[in-house]
């Protein structure tokens, strides 16, 4: 990024304010940066640790598979999912609050005997994959907003502040020579007009 200026003071004082504003910022931005990564972090152990546990609910259940054929899936619906959300460095995320499950009453005598039992399991299943879901989404969001932040950080402390600094010395050393000339000149046209004064007087 070419940092477009002219050779004067107004330019050196606005690049001045605008280099500190970075300077400034930068070390929030690279705070905000590390507790994004640490937040993906626990989001996706979290995700992983709740399919793992998906897994084992899943693989705990496979003896009895063949029951399944008589189950009736209409016996447990979700109604609501309740969320809510809470901010983590800026970044607004969902958290789970509450499942709502619809469960119709139905004769124990005319189903099969473990269908309590199973509508059970089935409502941990649900649960943990909601859940599982929450965490996925919280997960994506928050590594968003890092790799924004990231890029930001980038910006700022490879392009910005470097190219500022630069333009800044640029400047300096231009309104340092620009004053070395005119004190120059100035040195030049009193000895002249010394010299004139000699050979007049």
């Amino acid at each position: 990024m070419t940092i477009k200026f002219q050779y004067n003071k107004t330019a050196l004082q606005s690049l001045n304010k605008q280099l500190k504003v970075r300077l400034k910022a930068l070390p929030t931005l690279k705070n905000k940066e590390a507790a994004l990564r640490l937040e993906v972090k626990k989001a996706k152990d979290k995700t992983f640790e709740l399919e793992k546990e998906l897994a084992q609910k899943i693989s705990s259940n496979v003896k009895s598979m063949g029951l399944w054929n008589e189950y009736i899936p209409k016996l447990l619906t979700i109604s609501e999912v309740k969320t809510s959300s809470k901010k983590i460095a800026g970044v607004s995320i969902p958290i789970l609050n509450e499942i709502f499950f619809n469960e119709p009453k139905f004769s124990l005598f005319e189903q099969p005997k473990w269908f309590p039992q199973g509508i059970e399991y089935v409502k941990e299943l649900a649960m943990i994959v909601i859940e599982k879901e929450i965490f996925n989404r919280k997960m994506l969001l928050l590594d968003h907003a890092r790799r924004k932040t990231t890029q930001k950080v980038n910006l700022y402390e490879k392009v910005q502040i470097p190219g500022y600094q630069d333009a800044i010395r640029k400047i300096k050393r231009f309104l340092e020579d620009e004053e070395n000339l005119s004190k120059s000149a100035q040195k030049i046209v009193k000895k002249r007009q010394q010299k004139q004064k000699e050979t007049i007087g």
